[in-house]
């Protein structure tokens, strides 16, 4: 019964950070079923248990007259929110990671301030 070890499948694109768990656990980062989508528009919902969050693309090049755009929405990634977190806290490390190397992110409702 020591075989039955379980092992997450995806790709690992740099090391994690080592954790006492992590280093008797080897990940496997499978990226055989990944497909990848490109989304210049997010927005997220969330429950008591779960955290949605949705991606799409505006297309729109000029804003119409009736001043409304469509948002095409593509995709939608469901999480708990533990796996939320951890998605908060990774994305957050990575900005941070870029804005050192590139310099500062403004947003568009930031640069209206």
């Amino acid at each position: 019964m020591a075989e039955e070890t379980k092992k997450e499948e995806t790709k690992q694109t740099e090391p994690a950070t080592p954790t006492p768990m992590a280093s008797s656990l080897t990940i496997k980062w499978d990226d055989s079923k990944m497909q990848t989508t490109y989304a210049n528009v997010v927005n997220a919902s969330s429950t008591r248990e779960e955290v949605s969050v949705f991606f799409g693309t505006n297309q729109t090049w000029n804003v119409p007259a009736d001043k409304e755009l469509t948002v095409q929405l593509t995709d939608r990634i469901v999480l708990n929110p533990h796996a939320a977190k951890r998605l908060v806290v990774l994305l957050s490390k990575i900005i941070k990671e870029y804005e050192v190397r590139f310099g500062p992110l403004k947003l568009d409702s930031e640069a209206k301030k």
